[in-house]
């Protein structure tokens, strides 16, 4: 039997991502899906104060709400020349929330004065996992929850280079590579990013619940 499981994300890329890590990890009985194909429901606002606070409110949202699994992840840049900053801030970080363009418009322009040796950066992933128990009871099945994170150091680039991926992609050059993230093919970033991490780390928290359908 397939599980269905609930991505609290309209991100197109972030369900293929994950479903890319399924194939590569060899887990099957799983079938991703996106909140535009599940039923609507409030949505909790995203106001932890750190990536694991903020992907487990999602998790635990979707997953009640809908009554089937769900994965969420909460990920962002930390900026050593701005403290940690945006941080958990990312996605809203010009105040339109999911506005690349001017998230990384307002990123550059604060790093204007900052040298080269200075814009180091990572990104950071917390991806958390959230079902019913369902080897118990219905009237006493709790809510499982795991948590798993990924950390992907690099710096910022001074102009956005390359037009694939998303988010600050384009400004990021990982560690070692000469390419910026938005340079990567999808399975090269799969293999490197913060995310990616975060969901092979998790990988044995899905093989337990595919094991469960």
């Amino acid at each position: 039997m397939t599980v269905r499981l609930l991505v609290a994300s309209r991100n197109p890329g972030k369900l293929a991502e994950l479903r890319r890590v399924l194939d590569a990890e060899g887990i099957v009985g799983i079938d991703p899906v996106g909140l535009d194909e599940a039923p609507d429901f409030p949505e909790e606002p995203e106001d932890g104060a750190t990536f694991a606070e903020n992907a487990l409110i999602k998790a635990r949202s979707g997953a009640l709400a809908t009554g089937l699994p769900c994965l969420a992840d909460d990920s962002g840049l930390a900026v050593d020349a701005l403290n940690g900053m945006p941080g958990v801030l990312s996605a809203r970080w010009s105040g339109t929330h999911g506005d690349d363009e001017a998230n990384n418009s307002l990123l550059l322009a604060q790093l204007t004065d900052v040298p080269d040796e200075r814009r180091g950066a990572a990104f950071w992933s917390v991806c958390a996992l959230a079902y019913r128990d369902r080897t118990a009871a219905p009237s006493t099945a709790r809510l499982v929850e795991k948590t798993a994170e990924g950390r992907w150091p690099g710096r910022v680039l001074r102009a956005p280079r390359g037009d694939a991926g998303f988010g600050y992609d384009p400004l990021f050059l990982p560690e070692g590579e000469d390419r910026s993230a938005a340079e990567l093919t999808p399975g090269q970033k799969d293999a490197a990013s913060h995310r990616g991490r975060a969901l092979r780390a998790l990988a044995p928290a899905l093989r337990e619940l595919a094991a469960q359908g």
